[in-house]
């Protein structure tokens, strides 16, 4: 991998489209480098290291701006921050898991009764969903 790439090669080390990387600099997660005159921007690789970590930390359900204070930590060697952070984080997934499985359950509970009627009463689901 080169040392200094150009917007799309960067975007495309990391995984991601050009939009992403301009995304991610209107965001401050990235560092929009200075346009030499007549050439093109330059990323180090380093930048897609950095791409790369705010991707996994989105598919672990982190934001934006949680992914920010990350960057941070990460500079900072903040181990414990990042810790506290993770345990909220996972505290968030437990309880939408659950509000999930309830869902769920009312759900198939409703999908039951349409399978069990004769098509020719109120359809449950419909039903509860019109309720007052």
């Amino acid at each position: 991998m080169a040392s200094e790439l150009t917007i799309g090669k960067l975007a495309e080390s990391a995984g991601v489209n050009i939009e992403t990387i301009r995304y991610y600099q209107r965001r401050g997660l990235l560092v929009e480098p200075i346009k030499p005159p007549g050439s093109h921007r330059r990323y180090s690789a380093d930048e897609v290291k950095r791409v790369r970590f705010i991707k996994r930390a989105q598919a672990l359900g982190f934001t934006l701006d949680e992914i920010n204070a990350l960057l941070t930590l990460d500079a900072a060697c903040g181990c414990n921050e990042t810790r506290t952070m993770a345990l909220r984080k996972l505290s968030l997934i437990e309880k939408k898991m659950a509000d999930l499985d309830v869902m769920r359950q009312a759900l198939a509970g409703l999908v039951q009764q349409c399978d069990t009627g004769n098509g020719q009463t109120i359809c449950p689901i419909i039903d509860m969903l019109a309720r007052e």
